[in-house]
């Protein structure tokens, strides 16, 4: 039984230049680019969670109200800190979820320890059956 063996072929020395070892640059490449694309994330990560991130502004529903078709009350807590304001968006929502108002209203903490508790309306385009805050920021 004869059995063949493969080789690499062999070259006359300096005939053909400078032969590189395969792989070599190959894997070089992708583990830098893999390190850029990691340092990149890193460095959004944070900026995002530092613009968007958890607050000092945190609110709580306390309750809402169905003052008419056109109208809906929406009671509700703000931690801010003293002497500070926060610009709150108050959402109205249908039975079937879809939002049919939203308003963006501002609270005050005068120096108050605790939260601030805030009643305001919220004009709707049709009839409302729940209310919710969808988020509180510093206001500017």
């Amino acid at each position: 039984m004869n059995e063949t063996r493969a080789t690499n072929p062999v070259f006359p020395p300096g005939r053909y230049g400078h032969r590189r070892t395969p792989g070599a640059r190959r894997r070089i490449v992708p583990i830098v680019f893999g390190v850029l694309v990691l340092v990149a994330s890193v460095l959004l990560t944070v900026q995002l969670y530092g613009r968007y991130g958890q607050t000092d502004y945190q609110s709580r529903i306390v309750g809402w109200s169905k003052d008419s078709d056109t109208r809906l009350t929406v009671e509700f807590e703000v931690r801010v800190p003293a002497g500070g304001t926060a610009t709150c968006v108050l959402r109205a929502r249908s039975y079937d979820g879809a939002e049919v108002g939203r308003r963006e209203v501002r609270v005050a903490n005068p120096g108050a320890e605790g939260p601030i508790t805030a009643r305001e309306d919220v004009p709707t385009r049709a009839r409302a059956s729940h209310g919710d805050v969808v988020r509180c920021r510093a206001s500017s």
